[in-house]
């Protein structure tokens, strides 16, 4: 199983999380919200976990001083996130702050080669496509938890944008209409945790699993054929990231 974007550093009990995750052989890429985050999620991370480099929008006001470091940690990872803007009204009143943050990621990710690229576009999708088709060589960009309209998935998937979609996501009309959208080849499994919520409770990486029962109805394939094909996805991507 894959779990390509969850917050590993933010459970109450992270270590455990991670050994969990360890002993399950869970495929995570654990990112993180701000740069000063990096050491300590990294060293959360073995076997199968990988450490994104990230700062997050909903701290872009509070954090942007942390870019120098996240210059300085860019070439030490391959992968970014969590990146990307957030339109909600209550994170608008800092939309210049975050435009400058993600301006400053996208342009440091171009010049280093490109990156795998996870990004956050909640109310916001269109500004952070304009912004991703203003940076073209920054990596690739893979769209998590994608609540846009049709149209912006559209762009989207013209751009050569991936997707992550989890359990929360499919739980909606909304989330399983655009879900059925994207090109399958480019899609791949998260739980968004322990933000997104199960149950009640703050979902649990190896929960993303759930996601993987909604795909096989949406796509009318057997679920251990759905399996076989998000890892197939993410070894494609992680050839493509080796190759760059």
């Amino acid at each position: 199983m894959i779990d390509f974007h969850c917050h590993v550093d933010l459970y109450p009990n992270p270590h455990e999380i991670a050994r969990e995750c360890h002993e399950r052989k869970l495929r995570v890429l654990s990112v993180t919200t701000t740069p000063s985050a990096w050491d300590g999620t990294s060293a959360l991370g073995r076997g199968t976990m990988i450490t994104a480099l990230g700062l997050h929008p909903q701290l872009a006001h509070e954090r942007k001083g942390e870019l120098p470091l996240f210059d300085r940690i860019l070439p030490d990872s391959a992968y970014v996130g969590e990146v990307g803007l957030d339109g909600a009204p209550e994170f608008k009143t800092h939309w210049q702050d975050q435009v400058e943050v993600f301006r400053h990621v996208l342009k440091a990710c171009n010049e280093s080669g490109g990156r795998v690229m996870s990004i956050h576009s909640r109310r916001a999708s269109t500004a952070v496509l304009d912004l991703l088709e203003q940076y073209p060589r920054s990596g690739t960009p893979i769209l998590h938890w994608f609540t846009g309209t049709v149209g912006e998935l559209n762009r989207a998937i013209s751009l050569g944008c991936w997707f992550s979609v989890g359990p929360a996501m499919l739980r909606s009309k909304k989330g399983r209409e655009l879900t059925s959208r994207m090109p399958k080849e480019r899609v791949l499994t998260e739980s968004d945790g322990p933000f997104a919520q199960l149950n009640g409770r703050p979902i649990l990486p190896w929960e993303v699993k759930d996601a993987l029962n909604t795909l096989a109805e949406l796509w009318g394939i057997d679920e251990n054929v759905v399996e076989r094909k998000i890892m197939g996805n993410l070894e494609r991507l992680m050839d493509v990231e080796n190759k760059e």
